[in-house]
């Protein structure tokens, strides 16, 4: 009996053992499954990490060229809206030298051949609006420079449109000379600086001689024609700092800063010589053109714009009273 008992007990320990073998292979195999989900879980995580990393660093680059974007088109200058663009630049790009440049620039074809230069080109919608230079821009940051680039050039194109729209409010048509309204606001800013600076200013109303007669004879081209000719003159004949305007009709006006009746009367004098030698052709005509000009001066003919005004225009009919092609300055009578 005790034989079969040792039997049994020994089949017995032989099943136990053959049971922990099973178990232990499969919680090995647990472990081992553990540890290739926790690996897969863990290159899950770093690829999730690295996509974060990713997201968060082209998050930053939108919103870089967002802030650009934004900046820049707070100014309206072209000049301002181009440093503000270095200044972001340089906070993410490494470079030596960047300057802009006139789309009209023509050595431009020369400066692409420089290895050391990147010639970014600025496209318009219709046309190129300039150029960015710069030198010692490392190759991998080349593409970050001409994301940032695209951005300057919206940028600009609004700045220019901006420019446009403001200069086509404040420009005649006709003659591309100063509007009256903008003209006399300038012309108010002048007389407040030579009343605080106590310093002269003068206003020529310029008006054309016979026009009326001249635009019925000759037709309403000639006549623009004449008009634009004569804004011409004006234009060629004033200095920077003088500011040319159309009065109406046939009559001009300029703003004459830091000048007396004397240095005004010279200016007219030019206006009114390069009129009198001006010839413009109507069809088969020749038609001759000649201006006459009323000259006011402050602080000696007035105190303010509207009697400065007055009294050039009332210098302006005495000298088409005169007999036409004069200038008379207000105060002046032996002339």
């Amino acid at each position: 009996m005790a034989p079969v008992l040792i039997g049994y007990f020994l089949l017995f320990l032989f099943c136990v053992n053959k049971i922990v073998e099973c178990l232990y292979k499969e919680s090995e195999q647990y472990v081992v499954d553990l540890n290739t989900k926790k690996e897969g879980l863990l290159k899950k995580k770093h690829h999730l990490i690295e996509q974060k990393r990713i997201v968060e660093n082209e998050s930053k680059e939108i919103f870089t060229l967002f802030e650009i974007t934004k900046d820049i088109t707070k100014s309206f200058n072209e000049k301002d809206a181009f440093e503000i663009f270095k200044v972001k630049l340089a906070e993410h790009v490494k470079f030596d030298k960047c300057e802009l440049l006139d789309p009209l620039v023509e050595n431009i074809k020369e400066l692409r051949k420089v290895k050391e230069y990147f010639v970014f080109t600025l496209q318009g919608k219709k046309r190129k609006i300039g150029y960015i230079s710069v030198l010692g821009l490392p190759e991998l940051d080349k593409e970050k420079f001409m994301i940032m680039a695209h951005q300057f050039a919206l940028a600009l194109r609004r700045v220019k449109l901006h420019q446009e729209v403001e200069q086509t409010a404040i420009t005649d048509g006709l003659t591309e000379m100063y509007t009256r309204g903008y003209t006399f606001s300038r012309f108010e800013e002048e007389f407040s600086r030579a009343k605080s600076k106590k310093i002269s200013l003068s206003f020529l109303m310029v008006d054309v001689d016979h026009f009326k007669i001249l635009n019925d004879q000759y037709g309403h081209l000639t006549g623009d024609k004449i008009l634009r000719k004569i804004a011409k003159i004006i234009k060629e004949n004033i200095r920077e700092i003088d500011i040319g305007g159309r009065y109406g009709g046939e009559e001009f006006c300029v703003i004459l800063p830091d000048t007396d009746n004397k240095g005004a009367r010279y200016a007219a004098e030019r206006i009114r010589k390069a009129a009198e030698e001006t010839q413009i052709r109507a069809y088969d005509a020749v038609v001759n053109i000649t201006v006459s000009i009323g000259v006011a001066t402050y602080p000696k003919n007035g105190s303010s714009v509207t009697e400065i005004v007055d009294k050039a225009d009332w210098a302006l009919y005495r000298a088409k009273k005169r007999g036409r092609n004069k200038i008379c300055v207000f105060g002046v009578y032996d002339e």
